[in-house]
């Protein structure tokens, strides 16, 4: 636990908009501002203030207050966050996938213009949803030779998060898969695709997931995308 601590206040302190990487974990841990001012005994304003840029950057204190402050109001609620942030990582089937997190979350709108997509199920989600990273997936290992316990790793630090299947024939199978996952992606992108299969579609309209499509060159992607 206290290596993950370091790792998220180390993000937040090397962090070009720290206030806005402090909403993100705030955000990740299921915490409000009014609660966890009550935690820290400051008011909500003070929360808001930094997370919006408005008072000036925290220093390693306040930094370390606020990461302690996740961490116990998780442990109270029965480590629900926690529990899956630690969970151990399993090399033969890190090869399957790559995850990123934002520093701050994007719109689905705006993600789905930093990779030059298109949308071809459920347009009007886009504006509501929240991005907060992407798994860039290799869809036909995941189907043939993922086990389907590993499947929540390809979550990272949430599900609110875009996943990128490459290797894509039709959107079928991705969106199978999703299908019978108790955890859903904000968002599908099918890589290298123009048209989508019927039951993805369905499958997608029923989940309530926007599907983009894109045949950026996977780099650009990377680049794109790790620069957040």
């Amino acid at each position: 636990m206290e290596k993950l601590k370091f790792e998220i206040a180390g993000e937040i302190t090397l962090s070009k908009n720290p206030g806005s990487t402090m909403r993100k974990w705030r955000e990740i841990f299921q915490i409000s501002q009014i609660e966890l001012a009550k935690h820290l005994k400051i008011s909500s304003s003070t929360i808001s203030d930094y997370e919006s840029s408005r008072r000036k950057s925290p220093g390693a204190g306040v930094i370390s207050r606020f990461v302690d402050a996740l961490f116990e109001i998780d442990k109270s609620r029965g480590n629900i966050v926690l529990s899956k942030l630690s969970l151990p990582l399993n090399p033969e089937v890190e090869q399957y996938y790559e995850t990123h997190e934002f520093a701050s979350p994007f719109s689905g709108e705006d993600f789905a213009k930093l990779i030059n997509s298109q949308v071809v199920a459920n347009d009007e989600l886009l504006k509501i949803k929240k991005v907060y990273g992407y798994t860039l997936v290799d869809s036909i290992k995941i189907i043939m030779e993922m086990p389907t316990d590993q499947y929540h790793k390809l979550y990272g630090s949430m599900a609110e998060r875009a996943f990128i299947f490459t290797k894509v024939s039709t959107g079928r199978s991705p969106l199978v898969v999703i299908r019978v996952s108790p955890m859903k992606p904000s968002i599908v992108v099918l890589h290298g695709i123009e048209q989508v299969d019927e039951l993805a579609l369905k499958i997608a309209k029923k989940e309530q997931i926007p599907v983009l499509t894109t045949k950026l060159d996977l780099q650009k992607i990377r680049q794109t995308l790790n620069k957040f």
